[in-house]
């Protein structure tokens, strides 16, 4: 199976890719700077050199041909403004959605964040605000597509440790963590759980295993 993963170089996808290769299967990641090839090819992961920023769907879709399967994992990062959070996380996902249809890729995850809403108020942080509205958008754009079978995954508060594999995953759970490397577990056990395609998840760290939780949400404990 070969995964392409935008944002390539970030923590979950990183993580990710050496989930995926572990397994045997093909990860790529797409990245802007070189110097970022070397850390994919360590983790056993394809490096594809493009800045989602300055290219076309068309010039996407070629990277994603022959594909099974693209997760978006890209995001302009906490030290961005607000323009960024619009031209990476809303407009990036947007793009690898279009190049997805172009290259016939049908399976594709996102990961958004909880709280993300095209109308979102945060008064009290303006990028932030920009950020939950960028997701959301995002999120809204892609599940509009029914050429694509999508799964939205809304992370809590990430945080850096080692992930312990246990996670509350649900349409709707409380506010709370998790660790990136439990995000990226579950990123690949939806990629081999295709039941869980046309649905919005909310994660965060919880009592149930990955694959029970990922099991749950697509209705295999019913």
């Amino acid at each position: 199976m070969r995964t392409v993963i935008a944002g390539g170089h970030g923590q979950i996808a990183m993580e990710l890719e050496r989930l995926l290769a572990a397994r045997g299967e093909r990860p790529a990641g797409i990245i802007r700077r070189p110097e970022q090839a070397q850390d994919l090819i360590d983790a056993g992961a394809e490096p594809l050199l493009l800045d989602l920023e300055a290219t076309t769907a068309p010039q996407l879709a070629d990277l994603l041909a022959g594909a099974d399967a693209v997760v978006f994992a890209a995001g302009a990062g906490p030290g961005s403004g607000a323009a960024r959070k619009n031209t990476v996380d809303r407009d990036a996902a947007v793009l690898l959605a279009d190049a997805a249809e172009l290259a016939g890729v049908r399976r594709y995850l996102i990961v958004s964040s909880m709280g993300a809403d095209a109308d979102a108020r945060h008064p009290a942080d303006e990028v932030f605000e920009t950020y939950l509205r960028a997701k959301g958008a995002a999120d809204d754009a892609v599940r509009a597509r029914t050429t694509l079978d999508w799964t939205v995954l809304r992370p809590g508060r990430l945080t850096d440790g080692p992930g312990t594999g246990l996670v509350r995953l649900a349409p709707t759970v409380a506010r709370g963590a998790v660790d990136r490397a439990d995000v990226a577990a579950v990123l690949a056990a939806l990629l081999r759980e295709p039941g869980t395609a046309g649905l919005t998840l909310e994660l965060v760290a919880g009592n149930a295993t990955v694959e029970e939780s990922v099991a749950a949400a697509a209705g295999h404990d019913r």
